[in-house]
């Protein structure tokens, strides 16, 4: 019982690194010049940061699964809905 709550935990941790660890390479990825050079230094870390603060605001397919009266989709129109808005997001 105690190793399963240890892998629990465990597997809690990762899956709440991995979204943020995937935004970063992607912001770093993104930190290019206008020539399409890589950014060092300060100009690098300012790009990061403000691509990071960006994709923290964005609203997720999550927040925006609503009808048009605004009330939470449900169901299949939920289903439906994550998986044509995470498509568009990849």
């Amino acid at each position: 019982m105690k190793h399963l709550l240890t892998l629990a935990s465990l597997v809690t941790a990762i899956s709440l690194f991995l979204p943020a660890a995937h935004a970063a390479s992607d912001c770093e990825a993104k930190a290019v010049s206008k020539d399409g050079k890589p950014l060092a230094g300060a100009a690098k870390a300012a790009s990061i940061k403000k691509c990071e603060a960006e994709a923290a605001a964005a609203p997720t397919c999550a927040d925006r699964a609503v009808d048009k009266n605004g009330k939470p989709l449900a169901g299949a129109a939920k289903n439906s809905f994550m998986k044509k808005c995470e498509a568009e997001g990849k």
